[in-house]
């Protein structure tokens, strides 16, 4: 699947200027990460356990 055919978004903690921000993607077996001031370089791809980590990681921070 290509980086066009998800559907992005970005978090709703975003502020609305959209020039600092990470959008991620779910697929099924994993979640697409990229950063959206530069959509021409690729994402990256780890899976919904490592992504769960790190939400719950950030959100303690």
């Amino acid at each position: 699947m290509s980086a066009t055919e998800l559907a992005w978004f970005k978090s709703s903690y975003s502020g609305s200027q959209g020039d600092s921000c990470v959008e991620v993607a779910f697929r099924e077996q994993a979640v697409c990460v990229r950063d959206s001031k530069d959509m021409t370089r690729p994402h990256f791809v780890v899976g919904h356990e490592e992504w769960a980590r790190f939400v719950g990681f950030v959100a303690d921070v």
